[in-house]
């Protein structure tokens, strides 16, 4: 029993192993299958992907005719729902029209019984849509069954650019042989080379040109039309195109006819690589040209000879011609001419030259001008002219006359001297009568017969003749009988035939002097004039002679005035200084100690008498310089050092800039040298430019004394930054009896120190300048001659 158990156990045991393998196997393959369904399902929507978005598309007939295919070919068809056969692919007012329809289905049926293959277009209604069909037999098991697969294509742009390009080829056909009917019935020879530049085609002219039978056998022999050129032969124009892809163009000889002609040959490249070609006889314009240009060069060389400018203007406006008399009226350059300047930069160029007439507006009056060229027909178009009149008195006729080719030819003729002649006579008569009438003068003009022939209103006047007696024209004796009472001794009346006689025989100038009865004086002339005649001339005097007087008896008065002057200046000089030298000596015996010891404030006074004292002679020795010295004042002139005579007044100065504590700067370059001059008055110079800048400079202000010089003269400078002086001030500062400087108290106090020191800077032939602004300072500039 009990080994029946362990069998049994074993049994069950190797049962329940091959229950297990057997389940384990089984999930295996279960897994398996399902992995591949899986990879099956997603490649089948792979290919769904790819048939949705694929141009073309399958469609499956089955041997009972029923019919496969996707949702977007039912859209194509035009349809509503799928259809089920074959023949539900025709219905009415969609779908395929019933001949098509019917057409497809034989070509199914031929390919379910012979396994032909077709290819149709189809056209659906209502899509606008062209269909490509292409049938055959299904392929393994379906085409054993007679199922038969459609590809359908649309083809609807393509079949419309095919149209598009069929129509075309149908219009460039047209094209084509009208063109080859153009150049086949054209006067000019005409051609085409192959890409190795041989002849290809030719037209009639060609073939009439070179004289061969037809085209073929021009083409056979290669004539061809011109002899060659110096590029390397008749082919070297066609050449150069290719290779450049530029159209050339060149004139080449050719005999046509048995006559010699000259063709313009143009080479035109293709881009077949072949190059077409014709030829222009211009031998006419050729023969044209040169006797054209015979024709100018003669009238140019004409036009140089003329005294008159003329300029030529192309239809550009640019200047094409001028003759030698426009440039040298101009003074226009060759080489500048050579640009062939526009219109415009001519007048601009003339304006430069001051040869154009004075206007305000000078580009209206350019804008003006530039209205001469007249486009177009000039028949109607007259010559303008206008008169300039330029400055300097030159007067020109200018001619402007439009040319058939939209240019314009100028003509500039100097008639200064022409109109000088022609109004000669005009102007000398105008001038003479205004003159005459004008002038402060009494004139007359007696012929040599002694005849009166001209005269003013003046000589009328002065002698009280009524109009009638001078218009009889008398002779000169007659008018010095009638003129006789008039004067205060009558016997002088008998100067005036002598004057006459003398002017018109002896062909002298004499004069002389009478007195009128009623106190007035004239001054007599008789000129002999070119004509032969004597012109007399009378000058009212009176009121010269009455100033003379005026003035003798103010000088008489001003010398006399001038004396008493210097008298006094020479008493009140000797009475000042006695009580001045007084005043000084005891002051300085008091400052001494000489009458005891002072305290600080009286010698503080003493001091201040001492400075009075000092700036009261300096006043006096000012006063007579300028009252004795006068503007031309004489000076000893010597060879003076100026850098010396500066520093010895700068140290004459020193204790008073040190009293007022001034920073007193003195810079005397080496350059300043020598100068000629009297070396005491420059010494005063100096000391009255610095004594000013001393009393106008406050305390703890600055002065400068600079000096230098160059080769031609010397320099000295005196500046401080002291009170200033306004606009007005400076004006009057080199007056006699200005008010120049400022006292330390702000007041203006009598200063002769700059007029002193301008007249010995005059006296030296030099020169002295000013510069102040109130609150910024003075600078005074001396400059003097070396010589």
């Amino acid at each position: 029993m009990v080994e029946l158990s362990v069998m049994a156990a074993v049994v069950c045991g190797a049962v329940l192993a091959l229950l297990v393998g057997g389940a384990g196997y089984a999930l295996f393959v279960g897994w398996r299958l399902r992995t591949e369904a899986l990879e099956s399902i997603a490649h089948t929507r792979e290919a769904e992907a790819l048939r949705s978005v694929s141009p073309a598309m399958a469609m499956l007939v089955r041997a009972d005719g029923r019919v496969e295919m996707p949702p977007r070919l039912v859209d194509w068809l035009g349809l509503s729902v799928a259809p089920r056969f074959l023949q539900d692919l025709a219905e009415e007012g969609t779908g395929l029209p019933e001949a098509e329809a019917k057409a497809l289905a034989n070509d199914v049926q031929a390919a379910q019984r012979a396994g032909r293959g077709f290819v149709r277009a189809l056209h659906p209604q209502g899509s606008g849509r062209s269909i490509t069909v292409r049938g055959s037999r299904a392929p393994g098991a379906l085409g054993a069954t007679g199922a038969v697969v459609i590809w359908t294509l649309d083809a609807t742009d393509s079949e419309a650019e095919i149209a598009r390009l069929a129509d075309e080829v149908t219009e460039l056909s047209g094209a084509f042989e009208a063109l080859t009917g153009l150049i086949e019935a054209a006067p000019l020879p005409m051609w085409y080379r192959a890409a190795d530049m041989r002849l290809a085609m030719v037209n009639s002219a060609y073939v009439r040109a070179v004289e061969g039978r037809d085209a073929a056998d021009v083409i056979g022999r290669e004539l061809e039309l011109v002899e060659g050129s110096g590029r390397g032969g008749p082919r070297a124009g066609a050449k150069a195109a290719r290779a450049t892809g530029v159209p050339q163009q060149e004139i080449l000889p050719a005999t046509i006819n048995g006559e010699r002609r000259s063709l313009q040959v143009h080479d035109v490249p293709l881009i077949s690589g072949g190059v077409a070609g014709f030829a222009v006889d211009i031998e006419d314009l050729e023969q044209s040209r040169a006797g054209a240009k015979r024709f100018a060069e003669a009238q140019r060389a004409m036009l140089d000879r003329l005294s008159a400018g003329v300029a030529q203007f192309g239809a550009d406006r640019g200047l094409v011609f001028c003759n030698q008399p426009f440039r040298r009226m101009f003074a226009m350059r060759s080489e500048w001419l050579a640009d062939r300047p526009e219109f415009e930069r001519v007048l601009e160029r003339m304006r430069e030259a001051n040869r154009l007439p004075e206007v305000r507006d000078f580009p209206g009056w350019k804008a003006e001008r530039r209205e001469w060229f007249v486009p177009g027909d000039v028949d109607a178009a007259a010559a303008m002219e206008e008169n300039w009149h330029l400055p300097g008195g030159t007067h020109l006729r200018v001619v402007a006359q439009p040319l058939p080719d939209g240019g314009l030819l100028t003509i500039f003729e100097d008639r200064t001297e022409q109109v000088q002649l022609a109004s000669a006579r005009d102007t000398l008569l105008r001038v003479r009568t205004a003159t005459f009438d004008n002038l402060f003068e009494a004139l007359a003009v007696f012929a040599a017969d002694g005849k009166l022939q001209l005269w003013n209103n003046r000589m009328g006047a002065i002698w009280g003749f009524e109009e009638e007696f001078l218009a009889s024209h008398p002779r000169v004796d007659t008018f010095a009988e009638a003129a006789a009472p008039k004067l205060a001794t009558p016997n002088r009346a008998a100067l005036i035939p002598e004057l006459v006689r003398s002017a018109t025989i002896e062909r002298q100038q004499r004069g002389g002097r009478v007195a009128f009865a009623d106190g007035r004086h004239f001054e007599f002339a008789a000129v002999p004039l070119p004509d032969g005649n004597a012109l007399l001339t009378m000058l009212d005097i009176s009121d010269s002679r009455r100033a003379e007087q005026a003035l003798r008896d103010r000088a008489d008065a001003l010398e006399a005035a001038d004396r008493v002057k210097t008298q006094f200046v020479a008493n009140m000089s000797y009475e000042l200084r006695t009580p001045l030298t007084s005043i000084s000596g005891f002051a300085e015996m008091l400052h001494g100690g000489y009458a005891g010891t002072l305290t600080p404030d009286a010698a503080g006074y003493v001091e201040a008498i001492l400075q009075s004292v000092e700036r009261l002679g300096l006043l006096i020795d000012d006063v007579l310089d300028l009252t004795q010295g006068g503007d031309d004042a004489e000076i000893e002139k010597s060879d003076v050092d100026l850098a010396a005579v500066a520093r010895a007044a700068a140290e004459t100065i020193m204790p008073a800039a040190k009293r007022r504590k001034l920073d007193f700067a003195v810079e005397l370059a080496r350059s300043t040298g020598r100068v000629s001059g009297d070396p005491k008055r420059l010494r005063e110079v100096v000391e009255h430019l610095l004594r000013h800048a001393v009393a106008s400079t406050p305390e703890g202000g600055r002065i400068l004394l600079h000096s230098d010089g160059s080769a031609t003269g010397a320099r000295i400078v005196v500046s401080d930054d002291g009170f200033g002086m306004d606009a007005e001030s400076v004006g009057k500062a080199f007056d006699r009896f200005g008010e120049p400087g400022m006292q330390p108290t702000g007041e203006r106090a009598l200063g002769l120190g700059l007029p002193l020191a301008k007249q010995f800077v005059e006296a030296h032939g030099g020169r002295i300048d000013l510069v102040s602004e109130p609150g910024e300072g003075t600078l005074v500039t001396v400059e003097l001659p070396r010589r």
